[in-house]
């Protein structure tokens, strides 16, 4: 496994940080604090949290999430 510089903010942050598991990306998990993480942005319905757990078991960064979205919905037809 090789490791990514982390920028100064991420380094010297409280919560733990992690890579995207579809991506890579270092992102900051704040699963105890959920509203104030990254990932709160992306709005999912039950449906496409059920096909995104489908294929991941871990965190993901914001723009996978919404990639993700749009990708079940394609699928969908909407």
């Amino acid at each position: 496994m090789t490791s990514e510089p982390m920028n100064n903010t991420l380094k010297h942050s409280k919560h733990e940080i992690i890579p995207c598991e579809r991506c890579g990306t270092a992102i900051e998990c704040k699963a105890n604090s959920y509203t104030k993480c990254q990932c709160s942005v992306v709005q999912l319905s039950i449906n496409e949290v059920q096909y995104i757990s489908e294929l991941y078991d871990g965190c993901l960064c914001a723009k996978c999430l919404f990639e993700l979205q749009q990708e079940y919905r394609e699928e969908i037809g909407v």
